[in-house]
């Protein structure tokens, strides 16, 4: 049964949603789904932008026939050659033999490299600022390069005003009839999954994202709809979401608050990560969460990290080390480029406790723009009552940076 929506008169939505899916990418946990948002133009000539993962393909066939009602496609437009956008597009060219298809040559390049044949149809390559129009509807094509595959453009409609901006805008969760953004409570359903499928997916690539957020600047007045890859289709408040990319992408905090990310072997580390949230509780600060990075997905420990602007790091020695998986997160904070946020430090050790110290040195030597604040707990073994005024001198440290 075909499952489409209209986002304007003669532009509708034809993807679909996936809740099988358990892992994005095979690394990030979607418990809530993920959709694949696919859009077909009907004009003179008809218009397919983007197609979909192969796992959803037999709903998006559905759809795509059920739109063209007999016309056949005459393009499809690909601003993005990833699997979980361009593995369907060897279905559409098998059932759409005369199908012209255009992208940049890097895309086609990519096609290749992933056994999606195009060499049966005629491939229409296009650059910067090429132009094409297919009845009344004209658009503009506009690289973006590293948002965040190398081959990635977005395609702007001057008609109607529709951007389509490929994995920029995105987010995880799937749809649930609800397309567009003003339909759904953004905040309470969807910015949650986007800051973390920003933070992971596209995190690394801050300027990259600023480039293409310039190049919107120069057509905000013009741009009436932006539809992503993933997730809702905005036709209102844009400033809300560009903001939010826009800290994002110049790894700016998104709030004042602290992020308490613990690892404890035995909960003797967890109680003093306990203690240290209601202290700074007590002190007004009540923007506080706290994380076992044992039981936490990475994915929300660097979504969380991309939100607040401090980090308590709170990790037991383990082999006269970093315990692993607070290392991990560590690495995950340098390969995502997490920057300008302040940290403070746990230690814990029973016999040779050296992991502060450690810890101060990934975050001075690996991640940029960011201070240790020089109070620290030391721990041997437990939270005794002995150790309380450090307890209070490092949440005073932490209250004290956060209302500066």
């Amino acid at each position: 049964m075909y499952c489409v929506r209209n986002v304007t008169e003669d532009l509708y939505w034809v993807g679909a949603n996936d809740r099988r899916l358990s892992l994005f990418e095979n690394i990030h946990p979607i418990q809530k789904g993920v959709s694949y948002n696919s859009y077909l133009l009907l004009d003179d000539s008809t218009v397919l932008f983007d197609t979909i993962d192969w796992s959803s393909c037999r709903q998006f066939i559905e759809n795509i026939e059920y739109v063209l009602n007999g016309r056949k496609l005459d393009y499809v437009v690909i601003n993005h050659m990833e699997p979980d956008h361009g593995a369907s597009l060897e279905e559409i060219l098998i059932r759409y033999p005369d199908v012209k298809v255009i992208s940049t040559q890097k895309a086609f390049a990519l096609a290749k490299q992933f056994g999606f044949s195009t060499d049966s149809h005629e491939c229409i390559t296009v650059k910067e600022g090429d132009t094409m129009s297919f009845g009344k509807h004209n658009v503009t094509f506009i690289t973006a390069p590293m948002v965040h595959w190398p081959e990635v453009m977005v395609t702007f409609d001057t008609t109607n005003g529709v951007l389509f901006s490929a994995d920029a805008f995105g987010t995880f969760g799937a749809l649930n009839g609800k397309l567009f953004n003003d339909e759904m409570d953004f905040d309470k359903e969807f910015l949650g999954e986007a800051r973390r499928y920003y933070a992971n997916i596209v995190g690394k690539y801050g300027p990259q994202v600023q480039a293409l957020l310039k190049k919107a600047a120069g057509i905000m007045d013009k741009i009436k709809f932006i539809c992503p890859l993933h997730g809702p289709v905005w036709r209102s408040n844009f400033e809300y979401f560009i903001d939010k990319y826009n800290k994002w992408s110049l790894y700016e905090p998104e709030e004042k608050g602290v992020m308490i990310a613990y690892a404890s072997m035995y909960g003797n580390t967890e109680s003093a990560a306990e203690a240290l949230a209601a202290e700074l509780v007590k002190k007004g600060i009540t923007n506080v969460a706290l994380y076992d990075v044992s039981t936490t997905h990475v994915s929300e420990l660097i979504s969380e990290a991309f939100r607040l602007s401090h980090i308590v790091l709170a990790s037991v020695t383990y082999n006269m080390g970093i315990y692993p998986v607070m290392h991990n997160f560590i690495a995950d904070m340098k390969a995502l480029n997490v920057q300008n946020r302040t940290f403070a430090i746990i230690e814990n050790g029973s016999w040779a406790c050296n992991v502060g110290g450690l810890m101060q040195k990934a975050v001075e030597g690996e991640l940029k723009n960011c201070t240790v604040l020089e109070k620290r707990l030391t721990l041997a073994s437990s939270m005794l009552p002995d150790k309380a005024q450090q307890l209070e001198d490092l949440a005073n440290a932490i209250a004290e940076s956060l209302n500066n």
